[in-house]
């Protein structure tokens, strides 16, 4: 969601610059910055802003300079001379020292509120346009570089998830040889049959054929839904929660070693997509 637009507009008395600075944020969150004369246009630009960016924490500045002869602010005449009169009853001074003590002073400088022209706001609105679609490109170029990273951390993820599936096998095999060597060892003698039947109920307390058939599926979904046409930020995040799910159930029934460096290494991939799934819409 990080992302920057501007436009600058050259107008016959003003230059005109809009900025808009975007980062990541879980819903829309406007910061407007804009001199007082636009607020009544406040509203609208809003809902443009809403409409086309959607999330993040958005700053919209629209920032005015004056380069012609056109000014609001005015010197009120008529109450810097009655400032001056009153000064000279008081104080001995030339005149350029009273009227610098005078322009100072309260209503020496009024500051006519104008009307906004709709010919210029029209060219104003255009430059929001503009800078709203240079944002937009942005996150698009940035949106690019993280699907490939998406898709790339996702292959990872299912690589070391066959060598579980391979793993998995042999750490059967090696569960079921410890605990025969246990009761080897207490030198007791036991009812094979009863023996085998709590070996297998043992043994399928660490079965993780349902969690390794989820987080195939898992994963399909998530480059499934990478690839679609919406914005869908939220719903990757919700897979990579489901995914981290049955990434936990897998380590805390692998009870095997080897497997468990590989639950460490799913891990970390995943906690990268986390990471940078904050910044898709």
């Amino acid at each position: 969601m990080t992302g920057y637009g501007k436009t600058v507009l050259q107008l016959p008395t003003k230059k005109i610059s809009i900025e808009l600075k975007s980062l990541n944020s879980k819903n829309l969150d406007v910061n407007a910055r804009m001199p007082s004369m636009y607020r009544a246009k406040e509203l609208d630009i809003r809902k443009q802003i809403a409409k086309h960016l959607v999330r993040g924490k958005v700053d919209f500045s629209l920032y005015v300079e004056i380069t012609g002869e056109d000014t609001s602010s005015k010197i009120n005449k008529t109450v810097v001379n009655e400032y001056i009169k009153q000064l000279k009853e008081v104080v001995n001074g030339d005149a350029t020292e009273l009227l610098k003590m005078a322009i100072r002073l309260p209503d020496a400088i009024t500051t006519e509120r104008d009307d906004i022209d709709e010919e210029e706001w029209i060219q104003i609105a255009n430059g929001i346009k503009e800078a709203i679609s240079n944002i937009i490109a942005y996150r698009k170029d940035e949106g690019a570089i993280l699907k490939q990273d998406f898709t790339n951390r996702i292959l990872t993820l299912r690589t070391l998830l066959q060598e579980v599936i391979i793993m998995d096998p042999d750490r059967i095999d090696g569960v079921r040889a410890r605990l025969e060597k246990g009761i080897a060892d207490i030198k007791e003698k036991v009812d094979e049959n009863r023996f085998e039947q709590e070996l297998v109920y043992y043994i399928e307390k660490f079965d993780i054929t349902e969690e390794k058939v989820r987080l195939d599926n898992h994963l399909d979904y998530f480059i499934k839904t990478l690839n679609s046409d919406d914005s869908n930020g939220k719903k990757l995040g919700f897979i990579s929660q489901e995914i981290g799910r049955e990434i936990n159930t897998i380590g805390s029934k692998s009870n095997y070693a080897p497997m468990q460096k590989l639950v460490v290494q799913m891990k970390d991939e995943l906690e990268k997509i986390k990471e940078q799934l904050l910044n898709v819409l």
